[in-house]
């Protein structure tokens, strides 16, 4: 399979999305990068984390946990190898909560992204199909997603959105 450039995954939580996005990596015959970008911010998280590890182990994946800086984590990526980025929101998450200065953030990262030598899956919640949030920060979230995803989109070859498992092609082809 011919897996090239940016790939963008959208869907809701536990939608399937994840693993879809493994699969095209997998599939790619390329070595497979796992880009994990979750904090373990309590025991719940913790042990998801676990268990996302417990479920690559032993299938190749060379695991790199790098919950900010993804152009570090993508200037470390051959050629020879496929990324998968797991995901979007939950690096949006972390420069929100840090404080930090999310257009510098997006810029620098879609500037990792465009160089990067490999080809590169993110997956991302689609976080504005609910009803709006009842307090500031969930709503300058929603907004800051919206715009992280629309963005993405407008970089990448191939969007998919998932839904209930199934990929549904927003833009491009399967490879």
């Amino acid at each position: 399979m011919s897996l090239t450039g940016l790939c963008l995954v959208l869907g809701g939580a536990s939608s399937g999305k994840s693993a879809f996005a493994e699969g095209l990596v997998t599939r790619s015959g390329r070595a497979p990068v796992y880009v994990a970008t979750a904090r373990a911010w309590d025991g719940e998280t913790a042990a998801k984390i676990a268990a996302h590890r417990a479920a690559r182990a032993g299938a190749g994946w060379r695991t790199v946990q790098e919950p900010l800086d993804l152009p570090a984590a993508l200037s470390g990526v051959a050629s020879s190898e496929a990324v998968l980025i797991d995901c979007a929101t939950m690096w949006l998450t972390n420069h929100l909560l840090d404080g930090n200065d999310l257009s510098a953030a997006e810029t620098a990262l879609c500037a990792a992204l465009a160089a990067c030598p490999a080809p590169v899956v993110i997956v991302s919640n689609e976080v504005g199909q609910g009803i709006v949030p009842d307090n500031a920060l969930a709503r300058r979230f929603r907004v800051a997603q919206g715009g992280l995803n629309r963005r993405l989109a407008a970089r990448a070859g191939l969007v998919v959105a998932v839904m209930a498992g199934l990929p549904l092609v927003l833009k491009g082809g399967l490879p």
